[in-house]
């Protein structure tokens, strides 16, 4: 089976956090209470029921104050620790590449949210609570549909399909940033943890978005 992904194009993204609504309503997950502090970004960070969050960054170019944009989810890795890490095997990767939990299975042992080097995986309070993060929506992909947050875009920022295909498309977009003039451009996730089934567009190099740059 060929693999698939998700492509985050940072400069295609305005901000609008649609795709955390889809996630929301698709999955069921509960809203969150949450109060002004200083930042556009809502809610304040990823949570049990908060499985992607759009990140808001403040970047001063040529006198002029930009935003950037981050897609803050599960990026599944190839190589992935929470998998290794997991003593029950409740984690594991599906033929399409992305990472998915057994929720039957898994203990709440809380030492896949040690091993994820993208701090992604979360865990609730209570005794019952089992590990949560971005499913990648893979029974709306096992339907033929694509993710949720994908669907709900407007301006195209997110887009699914064959890894190998979206590699190329971003190698391309990357490479007319370049020509562009921002120098820095890279396509994040081609090789980092052995291939990220949720490749980000960059203008700039990862550390300014966030983002580990070796791993």
């Amino acid at each position: 089976m060929e693999q698939s992904a998700i492509l985050f194009d940072s400069t295609r993204c305005i901000g609008c956090r649609a795709c955390q609504v889809a996630c929301k309503q698709w999955n069921d997950l509960d809203g969150e209470v949450t109060a002004n502090w200083g930042s556009y970004e809502n809610p304040r960070d990823l949570s049990p029921d908060t499985w992607i969050k759009i990140e808001w960054r403040e970047a001063e170019r040529n006198g002029r104050v930009e935003w950037l944009y981050t897609f803050r989810a599960c990026l599944h890795c190839t190589e992935a620790n929470c998998v290794q890490a997991c003593p029950v095997d409740a984690i594991s990767h599906r033929p399409e590449g992305f990472v998915v939990i057994d929720h039957d299975a898994c203990i709440g042992c809380s030492m896949c949210v040690d091993a994820c080097p993208f701090d992604v995986m979360r865990i609730g309070d209570g005794k019952d609570d089992t590990a949560e993060k971005c499913c990648a929506c893979i029974f709306r992909i096992e339907e033929g549909d694509v993710p949720a947050c994908v669907k709900s875009c407007p301006v195209y920022a997110l887009t699914f399909g064959v890894r190998e295909n979206l590699v190329k498309d971003g190698k391309e977009r990357v490479k007319a940033l370049k020509h562009k003039g921002y120098s820095n451009a890279c396509l994040y996730g081609e090789n980092e943890r052995g291939g990220l089934h949720v490749l980000s567009i960059l203008d700039d190099l990862p550390g300014v978005y966030g983002l580990r740059e070796v791993l």
